[in-house]
Order: structure tokens, then C-alpha cells, then sequence
């Protein structure tokens, strides 16, 4: 389905709201477009008697040119499902739809499942370096094929999986998210949804702070029974699947081969992260000192280092974002901005709506989708740059195939990262020394909840699935979850014993096991590409959008060293450091 033109579908680019899905497969029209899909799986699978020894390079992306239109067509009915579904989590229809969509993509994953098969286990290796050499753009994506044989079961076995993926925890993640969107969280009179919840937590009044907390994590401890059932059978599905059976070395490593990155570079910017615990440590001290308190308790974390407050409107937080990309390149801009024009972003805070932001990649002729709720905080205003950030990466790889237009996990969230950057050296350098003090710490915030947090969640998503498989119960999880905290705060946080369930409040756990490292790995080589930018000038825009257009076709650690970064050594890890340690010494300089 070929894109239409952005005039007809032109909206107001300012007013928060809804999104348009019209140029994607509805309702009424599922059932005759589901059905023109099976015809062409039913049809693709007589190419079986094709998949020989002797094939030529040429007759295979023939093949593969039809798998392509297979995953589009499919894509479209599927992205309409999932987007209303994300939209309206308390809908039935939205939610049958969407679990009528998996258990579909599930039986075509099955039906397709030969092609993958045969390139990984059947085809002798000299004829698949032969073929490797004639697949173009598509030789990373089929090398990494390769790579993951040794971890692929027979294809009986690999069916069953598929169809364990819907009805296993695909279905348990499911009544997770309808669970926790449900819920309404009390604070005083007002009774409001999560993410009303979250701007409270950066109140500038302590109390408030200290209820929004409580009534986060009170909610989930009166849950904790079930969700802590939901994630045990998520973690043992997990263990029991990619350790199991399919032999990786540890649950992590499942993440890292899907991810297409050696398991010896995530050890490498994990144990960077554990060794500069300290810098936050130190932010901790200082902005304790900014709050006037001797030592800053947990729910003091986000607080506010200004007590100005700073609301935005939608149409001004699209507009300071756009400006900092266009300051960078114009043409990075005017990729966001389609979104806008197209009206494919969902910003309205309402009840029933998925918690979170996330940016939905369709088709390379299709715009992505963003979703968000906009409150007007600047946290909102740095999602936004954050999700766009994503769409101009898709954007950007809009010439790849299908099959390689999304880049892995890790190099996906350092696009996003990087339009928060440029975001933020677009407003510390238009700040007056107040402002820019309250920047400073705010960045630094960020740095945190991106870098420190989520590598630490990550090691704590290490000790937690091995604690399940050992058959531990919720008390213990939450046990090892208070001990992680200790080991990244130290004594520079004082931690309350209630945080101990918030492991069950954190959503990444249960849809993605071990998908956090993904935004310490994207921040930190975010960090080192903004560095580079700063040193190089308006010249660097060209190679970074060159990083982009490669979408997920070359694997992560070729891609960057052909641009001269070895990210599988810690001194990788280690500059992006130094950049927050630049900052950190930009505040103390600045409390001085």
C-alpha cells in the first residue's frame, strides 16, 4: 500500500489529540485484507521445492521479495490492532483485535517458518557464503540468520513455540497491561490515572511527591500476588525457552543475539555502569544541597531543582523540538515533521490509554505512528524530542527492506537520545544562569533514569531471573530488588522499605525481559556521537545520518566501528561518562 499524499491527510500540527489511522487496515476491512494475506503465505509456501543447494542468489531475493509483501500487507492490518489496542487498553474490541492479530501473526510465523529454517539449518555453509555475497543490503540481516542456527530447534519444535508465544506470555503481558491501566491512584481528593501519577512525582512539594509514590506503589503491593504470578511465568517461559531449550548460555544472552550484539560488549557497558555508580552518587549529594536537605530520600529524586514552574503547550514543545533538529539538519526536521503533518502522533492524556511513549514503525512506505500522553511538563516536551527522535530513525532507513528497516534495540534508543540531546543544547544555550542551573540538573536527572537506572535494572533482571528458576517467591524478588537499590545509591538516597515492590510497577520486565540495557547503551553512545558533533560541527550531520539510514542492516558493532568506535571496550562506554562527569561539574561549579 503506497503512502498517500501527505496534502490529503494534512492536520493541524499544534493541538494535542488523537491519531489518524485511516491509512491503515481497519475493522471493516480486516477480514477481506487477512484473507488476501493467507493467500500469499499459502502461495509462498509451495516455494519450498525452490530452496535447493544450487539456488542462485537472484531466484532467492525473488523469494525473499515476496516474504517483504507478505510482512507489509500483514503489517498493515496488524499496526491498526496493536495502535487502537495501545490506545484504548479497556476496550473489548481493541482487545480482541489485537489478540486475534497475534494468534495470526503466529500461524503465518509457522507457515513461514521453512524459509528461515532452510537458510539456517539445512544449507551447507560454502553455498551460504556463496549466497551471502550476491544479497546486497540484505547480507547482515541473513549473516545474522546464520549466527543464531546454533540456538534454533527443529521446526516442529520452533512451531510450538510460536503459537506458546500468544497463548503464553504474549496473553499473560497482556492482562498485565489490562490490570495495571486500569488502575486509579487517590493523591489527596483527586483520583487520576499513572501518568497524571508520574508528573507529581517531580512536584516541587515534597508531600506531594511522598503521595504520588504512595499511591504508586501501594497499588501494586495490594496487586503484588498476581502480578508477581504474571512475571514468575513470564521469567520461566523465558528460561525455560531460550536457556532451556535453546541452549543460550544465560537469559540475558537471548536478548543479545536478538539484538544482534556480542554478549562480551553488553558486559562491557554494564560493568562501565556499575564503576561510574559514583558520579550519581555525587549528583545525588548535589542536588540535595540544590533541596536543602542533608541527604535526599527516594521520592526526592525527581524533584525539581527550580521551583519556577514550567508548563508547555503541545504546539510549543513540537515547536522547540523541531527547532533543535533543524539547528542540526534541516532535513532531520522535516522527517519529525511529517509525523505532525500526517497526524500520526497520539498526545491526549485520557483514561484506558497504554502507560508510556513509544514510536510504531509500519512499513518503509508507511510514516510511523508515536504515542504519548502530553501533560505539558518538560519531561512531556523530552519524550516528545525522544519518540521523534525514533521516527526520524525510521525515517531515515525508509530505503531498506522491511526486514532491515528497524535497527536493534540498543542503536534504536541511541537516535532517540540523541534528539534529547540536541534538544537540551538548544535550551542551555538560550538560558539565563537560573534556568541553566535548573537544566543542568535536569539533564542530569535524565542521565540517571536513563543510564544509572536502567543498567541497574538490568542487573537486577539477571539476579531475578535466576531466583525465579531457583523458585523464588515475591518476597525474595522484592528483596533482591531493595538490595540493588542499595548497591547503586549507596548511602546518597535514603530508601524506603515500600520501594521494595516497584519492580512489579516497571512494564519493561514483563513485555521485554532485559530490554532496559537498551537505554544505557543508547544514552551513552548518544553521548559519544553529541560529543563528536561538538568537535566536528555541522559536517558530523551527514555521518550521523548515514548511522541512521543503515537501519538494522549491518550489525551494531561493524556499524560503528566502520565510523571509528570500537563499542565492544569500555573505554567506548567510559567517554560517554565523561560527559556526564562534565556536567556534573558544570552544577558543583554552579552551587559553588
Amino acid at each position: 500500500m503506497g503512502r498517500k499524499p501527505a496534502a490529503s491527510r494534512r492536520g493541524r500540527t499544534g493541538g494535542a489529540g488523537r491519531w489518524d489511522l485511516s491509512e491503515l487496515v481497519g475493522p471493516k476491512k480486516e477480514a477481506a485484507h487477512m484473507r488476501a494475506v493467507k493467500k500469499r503465505v499459502a502461495a509462498f509456501a509451495k516455494s519450498r521445492a525452490r530452496l535447493r543447494p544450487s539456488i542462485s542468489a537472484k531466484e532467492l531475493l525473488g523469494l525473499v521479495s515476496k516474504l517483504e509483501a507478505i510482512h507489509e500487507q500483514f503489517g498493515l492490518a496488524a499496526s491498526h490492532a496493536s495502535l487502537s489496542y495501545a490506545a484504548d487498553t479497556q476496550s473489548e474490541k481493541a482487545t480482541a483485535r489485537a489478540a486475534a492479530t497475534d494468534r495470526l501473526a503466529a500461524q503465518i510465523a509457522n507457515d513461514l517458518l521453512f524459509f528461515g529454517h532452510w537458510w539456517k539449518l539445512e544449507l551447507d555453509g560454502r553455498n551460504a557464503r556463496r549466497l551471502l555475497g550476491g544479497l546486497g543490503d540484505l547480507a547482515g540481516y541473513f549473516a545474522h540468520m546464520r549466527a543464531a542456527a546454533r540456538y534454533t530447534l527443529p521446526e516442529p519444535q520452533e512451531r510450538i513455540i510460536n503459537i506458546m508465544d500468544v497463548t503464553g506470555s504474549s496473553a499473560l503481558v497482556r492482562i498485565y497491561d489490562k490490570i495495571t491501566s486500569g488502575f486509579r491512584y487517590r493523591v489527596g481528593s483527586r483520583e487520576m490515572g499513572r501518568e497524571e501519577l508520574t508528573a507529581l512525582v517531580r512536584s516541587p512539594r515534597a508531600p506531594v511527591r511522598r503521595a504520588a509514590y504512595t499511591a504508586l506503589l501501594s497499588k501494586f503491593a495490594a496487586n503484588r500476588g498476581v502480578l508477581a504470578d504474571i512475571y514468575s511465568s513470564v521469567v520461566s517461559e523465558w528460561g525455560a525457552v531460550e536457556v532451556g531449550l535453546r541452549s543460550f548460555s544465560s537469559p540475558i544472552s537471548a536478548r543479545n543475539m536478538a539484538n544482534d550484539i556480542d554478549d562480551r560488549t553488553v558486559e562491557a557497558l554494564l560493568a562501565s555502569c556499575k564503576k561510574n555508580a559514583g558520579l550519581f552518587r555525587r549528583f545525588f549529594a548535589a542536588k540535595a544541597r540544590m533541596l536543602g536537605l542533608e541527604r535526599i530520600r527516594r521520592y526526592d529524586l525527581y524533584a525539581p531543582a527550580s521551583r519556577r514552574k514550567e508548563r508547555h503547550t503541545y504546539a510549543g514543545a513540537l515547536g522547540l523540538v523541531l527547532a533543535a533538529m533543524s539547528e542540526f539538519d534541516p532535513k532531520m526536521a522535516a522527517m519529525a515533521r511529517r509525523l505532525a503533518d500526517e497526524r500520526h502522533i497520539d498526545s491526549g492524556v485520557r483514561p484506558g490509554k497504554r502507560d508510556g511513549a513509544f514510536c510504531s514503525t509500519v512499513s518503509p512506505g508507511i510514516t510511523p505512528y508515536v504515542l504519548l500522553s502530553f501533560a505539558g511538563t518538560r519531561e512531556d516536551v523530552f519524550t516528545l524530542a525522544h519518540e521523534l527522535g525514533h521516527a526520524v530513525h525510521s525515517v531515515a532507513a525508509s530505503s531498506q527492506s522491511i526486514l532491515t528497516q528497524s535497527a536493534p534495540l540498543p542503536v534504536a534508543e541511541t537516535a532517540s537520545t540523541f534528539s534529547e540531546m540536541l534538544l537540551y543544547d538548544h535550551l542551555v544555550r538560550r538560558a539565563g544562569a537560573p534556568q541553566r542551573r535548573a537544566l543542568l540538573a535536569s539533564k542530569l536527572d535524565s542521565l540517571y533514569a536513563t543510564i544509572a537506572r536502567q543498567s541497574f535494572f538490568t542487573l537486577f533482571e539477571i539476579d531475578a531471573h535466576g531466583l525465579v528458576a531457583g523458585g523464588a517467591d515475591a518476597s525474595q524478588i522484592s528483596d533482591a530488588y531493595m538490595a540493588n537499590l542499595g548497591s547503586q545509591f549507596g548511602r546518597s538516597v535514603e530508601v524506603s522499605a515500600d520501594f521494595a515492590g516497584e519492580w512489579a510497577a516497571i512494564p519493561h520486565f514483563y513485555h521485554a525481559p532485559f530490554y532496559c540495557y537498551a537505554y544505557a547503551f543508547g544514552n551513552l553512545m548518544a553521548l559519544s556521537l553529541f560529543s563528536r558533533y561538538k568537535r566536528e560541527g555541522p559536517s558530523f550531520s551527514g555521518t550521523y545520518l548515514d548511522i541512521l539510514g543503515a537501519g538494522g542492516s549491518e550489525k551494531p558493532e561493524d556499524l560503528m566501528s566502520a565510523r571509528g568506535f570500537d563499542i565492544s571496550r569500555g573505554a567506548f562506554w567510559q567517554e560517554g561518562f565523561d560527559y556526564v562527569r562534565s556536567q556534573l561539574g558544570e552544577l558543583e561549579r554552579e552551587l559553588e
